[in-house]
């Protein structure tokens, strides 16, 4: 039995990319607040982690993740607004920027196994009317650094140097290697 513990259907998605279809999805209700001076490396395992830990079946394989997107050592948070995703755009605008994705898994006899997996994303110069459109789409309210990759914002994208599926939300060759490391067979 393999439990998701994220409500994200961006992972729910993946997964099934791989094979996977989770017999469980519940969403971990955390704080996701930032902790002062938090890096954003930490800041993601820390949350990957407290999702893990807030949700417990026994005799389950428990996935959990999360997804950061940082300009240097500014954690830039989930858009919850129109408004966030033109503030986020403007900072990405012609810049590149770093996204992380931790991902932690408990195994049935309680081990857990963590990675850490991210990618260095750059942007366009985005103008005014671009940054307008999107955050009238509403596709980024909700993402971390208020796009979706896998949308309407790759159109911004110039390049990407790491996992593509990190930036989307769960990096799938090191989700696979951990199932199967955990049992659960893929293949």
């Amino acid at each position: 039995m393999v439990i998701l513990a994220s409500a994200s259907p961006r992972r729910l998605a993946l997964l099934a990319q791989i094979g996977c279809t989770p017999d469980q999805v519940i969403a971990a209700d955390i704080d996701e607040t930032p902790a002062d001076r938090e890096t954003p490396l930490v800041y993601v395992r820390r949350m990957a982690a407290a999702k893990l830990n807030a949700v417990h079946m026994d005799d389950a394989i428990v996935l959990a993740a999360d997804t950061v997107v940082a300009l240097g050592r500014r954690i830039l948070p989930k858009a919850e607004t129109e408004g966030d995703v033109v503030e986020a755009l403007r900072l990405l605008s012609g810049r590149a920027h770093r996204v992380a994705t931790a991902v932690a898994l408990r195994r049935r006899d309680g081990r857990i196994t963590e990675r850490l997996v991210g990618a260095r994303v750059q942007f366009k110069a985005l103008s005014t009317r671009e940054i307008d459109w999107y955050a009238a789409s509403g596709e980024g309210v909700g993402k971390a650094g208020g796009y979706a990759i896998q949308g309407r914002a790759a159109r911004f994208v110039r390049g990407l140097n790491g996992s593509y599926t990190a930036v989307v939300g769960l990096p799938l060759a090191e989700t696979a290697d951990a199932l199967e490391g955990a049992g659960y067979g893929l293949a």
